[in-house]
């Protein structure tokens, strides 16, 4: 049952973006398989998936092969790593992001956010363990902070 709940979420995630948890579980549901989210959430980390940038504005699953193909895939995967690594909590006011790390790992973060470099972030500032991040509206604000939340 493992085995086809895995290949079936290998094949909806090449079949179309899905960027939550949540929303693969729906999928997979209507798919005639009653996966919880813990469930989905370990088959995520079995089968090595990571958000990726699909598109402007859209970030979804991928499989390494996918990522893999891409130029800079290597490099963006360490960055990703290196945040859902680093990330404590996560919260928006307005256009800013407040993004809250491990002590010491805040300039690493914002790092990795610049060098990402969705196209919605206007820049960071970082202390020991606080990183401030500002993004061009409110509503790409929370788009980008769910970004991070997801990778917690």
């Amino acid at each position: 049952m493992k085995k086809r709940r895995q290949d079936a979420i290998l094949a909806l995630i090449a079949a179309q973006p899905v960027s939550t948890q949540k929303e693969l579980t729906v999928l997979l549901r209507q798919k005639g398989f009653h996966a919880t989210q813990a469930t989905v959430s370990r088959d995520i980390r079995e089968l090595n998936l990571r958000k990726v940038q699909l598109a402007p504005h859209q970030f979804g699953y991928a499989p390494p092969s996918v990522q893999n193909t891409q130029v800079g895939a290597d490099l963006n995967s360490r960055y990703t790593r290196m945040l859902s690594e680093s990330l404590v909590s996560v919260g928006v006011t307005g256009a800013l992001i407040v993004v809250k790390t491990l002590s010491g790992t805040a300039n690493v973060v914002g790092e990795a956010l610049d060098t990402l470099s969705p196209p919605e972030l206007l820049g960071t500032i970082a202390g020991d363990n606080t990183l401030f991040a500002a993004a061009d509206s409110p509503e790409h604000a929370e788009m980008l902070a769910q970004w991070l939340r997801n990778l917690l």
